[in-house]
């Protein structure tokens, strides 16, 4: 009776995971293991938000597998010592994992493969599982990686998307205990409005994002009061949906909205190779600007708190704050304001998003603040966001900014705008902050650090 085990890291799903169908089809039995990492705690990634939708994923995943005949298996502490345990208890021949990209997910595997060869078992790394193509599947000439979008998005749709996989039928499980799940409701700190997570949670968000709102995506994803974006970032961080068969439905689809839907896949995969081949970028300049950051605690609390006296910016923030979540362009342009009007240092931002989103990981969140901070891969690195115009442009009725700046319900739209404006009396009885900062004081003094 062979053994094999399936370890599950980000790819928390039964549909299209080859890790778990390469386990299932290579041995007659299969470990499926999840292993509660002490290292991503100790490196600060275990967030309460992150725990609580992970709680949940964990949960849907072991039902899934009960379907099928077979359970989850859950051990907590250093992930290699906690595989090497299962295998040596269930005698499994073979561990398969999926591919990681960051740092810490490198060299963990590389300790991984040293441990399990001391004691005579293989380690399998499956590509293409967390990403639509692995980083590194196209490179441009010359180079380890591709440092524009552009280019790389025409070689990357010129890719061949691999097939997707079947969940399997049945699992048969070794004599193993199964350890014990993590509950969402012990989960302290929690943001109220987090969704749910797993991968039937997932899979009904994308039917109906499909059935309803993808075709209309392109003219509609920059509509903060329409809430017209997937919301399937929390899935793909998790490895609850597939990334690769998004692209495929999509794709089905064939609107020009799901092509742009596919295009913010490769922008996912894009940040993942950047990643992969600069490790260092999670926390240093991708392209250092020689940035003298100001550390103004007033002003990063007022950002935090969203009570910026910018209606927009605070809308973001309060948003963030009660969902674990925060619409694109909102993330966009509470990044700007802090690392360009405020002039802080994006790892500030940074840290304080990887606190509270859901679907916060170390290639995306790192590189898109780095992104809009002009110190990464954005061929513009000096341009600005200015919250009044983008409020007016994406949010127009002030439908959005209302929504979680209850404080301005009632005014002219105008005034839901930019509230300064109204007369000092009147200022007097909002119980809403005046601007941290002169919008045109904040962008000259951008300009004149980054000029100097």
């Amino acid at each position: 009776m062979t053994v094999s085990v399936a370890l599950f890291t980000s790819d928390l799903r039964l549909h299209d995971n080859p890790v778990l169908s390469a386990a299932v089809r290579g041995a007659d039995q299969v470990v499926p293991l999840f292993v509660r990492d002490d290292g991503v705690r100790a490196a600060g990634f275990d967030a309460p938000n992150r725990r609580a939708f992970l709680a949940d994923c964990l949960a849907d995943l072991d039902a899934g597998l009960r379907e099928r005949g077979g359970h989850l298996v859950v051990r907590e502490g250093d992930l290699v010592t906690e595989v090497c345990a299962v295998v040596r208890s269930s005698g499994a021949e073979r561990v398969h994992l999926a591919g990681g990209v960051s740092r810490y997910a490198t060299r963990r595997e590389e300790r991984l493969r040293a441990a399990l060869d001391t004691i005579g078992c293989a380690l399998s790394v499956h590509d293409a599982v967390v990403t639509v193509l692995a980083p590194g599947a196209v490179t441009p000439s010359g180079g380890d990686h591709y440092t524009v979008f552009t280019p790389y998005f025409r070689r990357w749709s010129q890719q061949g998307v691999r097939d997707v996989v079947a969940a399997p039928r049945q699992i048969s499980v070794p004599p193993i205990a199964a350890g014990d799940l993590p509950r969402r409701a012990g989960t302290d700190g929690v943001s109220p409005g987090v969704m749910e997570g797993g991968e039937r949670a997932g899979r009904r968000r994308v039917r109906q994002w499909l059935a309803n709102d993808v075709a209309t995506y392109e003219d509609d994803h920059d509509d903060l009061a329409g809430d017209a974006t997937s919301r399937l970032s929390p899935f793909l961080h998790f490895g609850a949906l597939s990334p690769a068969e998004l692209v495929h439905l999509a794709r089905r689809e064939g609107s020009s909205g799901a092509e742009a839907f596919v295009r913010q896949l490769a922008w996912r995969d894009f940040h993942y190779q950047v990643l992969a081949a600069r490790p260092r970028a999670a926390h240093q300049d991708y392209r250092a600007r020689g940035d003298r950051w100001r550390a103004d605690e007033r002003e990063i609390t007022a950002w935090r708190q969203g009570r910026t006296g910018y209606p927009l910016v605070d809308a973001a923030m309060r948003q963030l704050a009660h969902e674990g979540w925060m619409h694109n362009r909102g993330r966009m342009l509470v990044a700007s304001f802090l690392t360009k009007t405020l002039y802080v240092d994006w790892r500030v931002g940074a840290r304080h998003f990887l606190e509270l989103l859901v679907d916060g990981d170390i290639a995306n969140n790192q590189l898109n603040w780095q992104w809009v901070a002009g110190t990464g891969t954005d061929t513009r690195p000096n341009r600005v966001l200015n919250p009044v115009i983008q409020s007016k442009r994406f949010d127009p009725q002030g439908t959005y900014v209302t929504r979680w700046v209850p404080e301005l319900a009632g005014l002219e739209r105008a005034f839901i705008h930019e509230p300064w404006k109204m007369k000092a009396a009147d200022r007097a009885a909002l119980d809403y902050p005046e601007p941290v900062v002169d919008l045109a004081e904040g962008r000259a003094r951008f300009e004149q650090a980054r000029g100097a």
